[in-house]
């Protein structure tokens, strides 16, 4: 695979919008550089990498928030 993807490849692994993909770059939440005269967005595998696993981070803390919060109150 190549070192830089284009919001196509990251649509097509992540399985989601090219609108959704592009607000990911946009907030910054999935990092990314824009290159060439037209600015176009390339995302670093391994960028893409650490957004997948701290999504997984994110959604185990929300996951055990959430089961700690139906625990029965002694």
């Amino acid at each position: 695979m190549p070192r830089f993807l284009t919001l196509a490849d990251v649509c097509e692994q992540l399985q989601i919008s090219a609108a959704q993909a592009y607000a990911l770059v946009r907030s910054g939440e999935l990092k990314a550089i824009q290159v060439g005269g037209r600015g176009q967005w390339r995302v670093e595998e391994v960028k893409l990498e650490e957004y997948i696993q701290e999504s997984y981070a994110r959604t185990e803390r929300m996951v055990a928030e959430q089961q700690g919060s139906r625990s029965p109150q002694p």
